[in-house]
């Protein structure tokens, strides 16, 4: 194996006396869609400022193409595209304009920088909207043309936080299709942030943030399958009576998770039955379905993904 895109070993920053990363040690090599995902305050906003080369860990290492972030961050940003949360484009600029603007922080200049920027608009499919305003822009269109401003420069690597807040489905397929496709012709590495479960599940590995710690690491269907069966999940009356009465019947130990009862078990559907036919009255719904990466999350924490800070 060649020298990975990102190498991070023993990752720490701390505010104060908050712990925002608690040691997070992870690779990933050239090529790859990798995602991390978590709640709020799970660490993922303080890891992509870090990568981002804006502000240093408090300690451990991380390291771009071999160059270390705290000592080489010159290095490593001509490399890097960077997609925020926020958007960052001048919405009283044309989307041409906010791309020439961002050529030049990179040194480009004439001829060579309006080609690149026609090229980089044309492949994001926003070549027909070069001369309007930002501002005119619907959500997804501006997404793709932060994606297309970024790529001017023809990074190495893509760094994202939360790249499909605010838009809708079929822009966010979008957007994530031109991620991939990207991939595959260019051959960029992506490392996004995400607490959406769906895009988490588009990567080719995940790794799930919680506390400041990495708990889990793999790829997603690796992930879904350290879930043992279908996951069950019944909304009932009295839920911690409940949960003692399926204990005592069925030996399996179900987990109160924001008021409802889960658990694990093959042929959901049947359990779902017995348990009903068992204590009448006592269920309000049941649900079950194949393991999802928030289904992961709840089985190592013991919380939902959207429950709160981490």
């Amino acid at each position: 194996m060649g020298t990975p895109a990102v190498d991070v070993e023993d990752l720490r920053y701390a505010y104060r006396d908050r712990e925002a990363l608690a040691g997070v040690t992870f690779a990933i090599p050239p090529g790859e869609i990798f995602g991390f995902l978590g709640p709020n305050g799970s660490g993922k906003t303080t890891l992509f400022k870090i990568l981002s080369t804006l502000m240093p860990p408090t300690g451990g290492r991380a390291r771009v193409f071999g160059h270390d972030l705290a000592h080489e961050p010159e290095a490593v940003r001509p490399r890097l595209g960077i997609v925020f949360q926020v958007p960052s484009l001048d919405p009283k600029l044309t989307v041409m304009e906010n791309l020439l603007h961002h050529g030049h922080c990179y040194g480009l200049q004439g001829q060579a920088l309006r080609s690149r920027a026609r090229s980089s608009l044309e492949r994001l499919g926003v070549e027909d909207r070069a001369r309007d305003l930002v501002e005119t822009l619907s959500g997804g269109l501006r997404r793709r043309t932060e994606l297309a401003k970024v790529l001017v420069h023809r990074p190495d690597l893509l760094v994202l936080d939360e790249p499909s807040t605010g838009l809708d489905p079929g822009a966010r397929q979008d957007f994530n299709a031109t991620l991939r496709r990207l991939r595959q012709e260019e051959n960029v590495t992506i490392l996004l942030t995400t607490h959406l479960i769906e895009e988490a599940e588009r990567c080719d590995r995940v790794g799930v943030l919680h506390g400041g710690r990495l708990v889990a690491l793999g790829e997603p269907d690796a992930l879904k399958g350290t879930v043992g069966g279908d996951v069950v999940v019944i909304d009932a009356h009295n839920p911690v009576e409940l949960q003692g009465k399926i204990r005592e019947r069925f030996g399996c130990q179900p987990v109160l998770v924001d008021g409802a009862l889960r658990l694990e078990r093959p042929g959901g559907h049947e359990f779902v039955r017995e348990v009903v036919d068992a204590f009448p009255g006592a269920v309000k719904s049941a649900a079950f379905g194949r393991p999802t990466l928030e289904d992961v999350f709840i089985r190592l924490t013991g919380r939902r993904l959207w429950s709160g800070e981490a």
